[in-house]
């Protein structure tokens, strides 16, 4: 009977765990789509975002007055209790502002728009600030891959025999038909916090790190071509060792199957790596020559216009939208001004019709190939109680075609030097998409950052599906329904 009690009022405190956590779409009022990158406040310095399908999830705990609060630019602002919120099935409907660009216009208070974005360049310095600052973060990547070519083939082996050979290439085909039908997308979740002295000093500490890939196997294409030498390998003398050639480059001097067979480091990401994704992603938002914001407010190369004015908080905000005015611009989008501090609220944009990114062709010379033909992206930021402007939300993505055709030779390091020679074609696109929520900032100095220690690597989990427990207490973005669908199979 006691157990029974115990198994009783553990489901008990189990359901009313899971009962703690609301799963809420925002739409527009009228045309009933969804909202993304609502801002959602829970308490005075608590907060959550919408994902790019309109959802967040809050816990109830963290809600003070049993009320929470909606913002999002082009939309009235929204004060609305839980209760009301589980009454209308966990759907918000937000209402356009009202356009008011012919009512100022009529005001003969029109205003110029080259001025506007001319006071927005002045006053970068006064409204955003980098260095010395300390982020709180959440960082997630999703990347698609889809294999349109892949050719693995060996196609002269001095020592083979002629079942080893077609052995070794039916192995190779198995595995290019695997890679062509794996259709991968990858998730990588981390949170922490990055320290940001100046552009040349950071660190990062990461609390929690996952990954999901819905595919047996990682198919990068660096692991495409080591799993192709692994089958080679298990064919040819597994007692000597072999030089790795590609052309005139050698690639390794003494590769064997042991040393192929080695795997990377079990469930660790590279520290670096994980800083590098969220310094570069940052590094959009910022105000050096490179960002993004500063090259949209070169008036030099775009035009602007506003296309609406609408208020907020007695805040006149000015939507511009901008194209290309000269060859080299290559984003149009759209941005939200304030008028009070010309400070840019909101950045939204994507190469132009015909613009392209990074390109590289040296298929004759090198059997390399690589256009990046998609890039666009989120910009959100909040004033502080210091009045600047801080980053609350980034998001990117950039499409790439690729093309990799590299003969590789296998020389046998003995005095017989047999070679084998493998063909290596491969060819298709990817998509990367990553985001970063800021969930707070606030300011350090030399003496904090210095005491500060970084590892070289942070294990993460590979999960087989999404768990929303795996970030309980977390502030995270909300999964998308691509991401909780994925299931991975043994």
């Amino acid at each position: 009977m006691k157990v029974i009690y115990q198994l009783f009022f553990f489901l008990i405190f189990i359901t009313t765990a899971q009962a703690q956590d609301l799963t809420v779409t925002v739409i527009d009022a009228d045309t009933k789509e969804p909202i993304p990158f609502v801002a959602i406040q829970t308490a005075q310095y608590k907060g959550v975002m919408s994902n790019d399908e309109g959802v967040f999830v809050i816990n109830i705990e963290d809600v003070s007055d049993n009320q929470i609060s909606l913002s999002c630019l082009g939309y009235n602002p929204l004060t609305i209790p839980l209760e009301d919120i589980k009454n209308s099935n966990f759907i918000i409907r937000l209402k356009s502002a009202v356009n008011e660009l012919d009512t100022v216009y009529l005001s003969n208070s029109r205003p110029n728009v080259n001025s506007i974005i001319s006071n927005v360049n002045k006053n970068l310095k006064l409204n955003y600030k980098s260095d010395s600052l300390s982020y709180q973060l959440f960082f997630r990547e999703t990347v698609y891959v889809d294999f349109e070519k892949l050719e693995l083939e060996v196609n002269k082996a001095s020592h083979f025999k002629k079942k080893q050979l077609e052995d070794v290439n039916t192995q190779l085909a198995n595995m290019g038909t695997e890679v062509q039908n794996s259709n991968i997308v990858y998730f990588k979740d981390f949170s922490g916090d990055l320290h940001v002295l100046d552009n040349a000093n950071k660190k990062i500490k990461v609390d929690k790190a996952t990954q999901i890939i819905n595919s047996k196997k990682d198919f990068s294409i660096d692991n495409i071509q080591k799993e192709g030498q692994r089958i080679i390998l298990k064919y040819l003398d597994t007692t000597k060792t072999f030089k790795l050639k590609s052309g005139l480059f050698k690639i390794e001097d003494s590769l064997s199957l042991a040393n192929a067979n080695d795997k990377d480091k079990f469930n660790e990401f590279e520290i670096d790596n994980l800083k590098g994704n969220a310094s570069t992603l940052m590094q959009r938002s910022q105000t050096d020559s490179n960002s993004i914001l500063r090259k949209v407010l070169d008036a030099e190369n775009y035009n602007y216009t506003i296309s609406n004015i609408t208020f907020e908080e007695e805040e006149t905000i000015y939507l511009i939208e901008f194209t290309p005015r000269r060859s080299r611009a290559k984003f149009s989008g759209s941005m939200y001004v304030s008028d009070k501090s010309f400070a840019v609220l909101k950045l939204d944009y994507q190469y132009s019709e015909g613009k392209r990114g990074y390109k590289l062709n040296l298929r004759l010379l090198f059997g390399v190939k690589y256009i990046e033909n998609v890039k666009q992206g989120t910009i959100i930021f909040k004033p502080n109680e210091q009045n600047y402007y801080e980053p609350r939300y980034i998001k990117s993505e950039t499409g790439q075609y690729f093309y990799v055709n590299r003969p590789l030779k296998f020389i046998e390091n003995s005095n017989d030097r047999n070679k084998t020679e493998f063909n290596f074609k491969i060819e298709g696109n990817s998509k990367n998409r990553e985001e970063l929520l800021f969930i707070s900032i606030d300011a350090i100095d030399m003496n904090a950052f210095n005491t500060i220690t970084e590892p070289k690597t942070i294990k993460f989990e590979s999960l087989r599906a999404y768990d929303s427990n795996t970030w309980s207490g977390i502030e995270t973005l909300a999964p998308t329904k691509e991401l909780k669908a994925i299931k991975v199979k043994d």
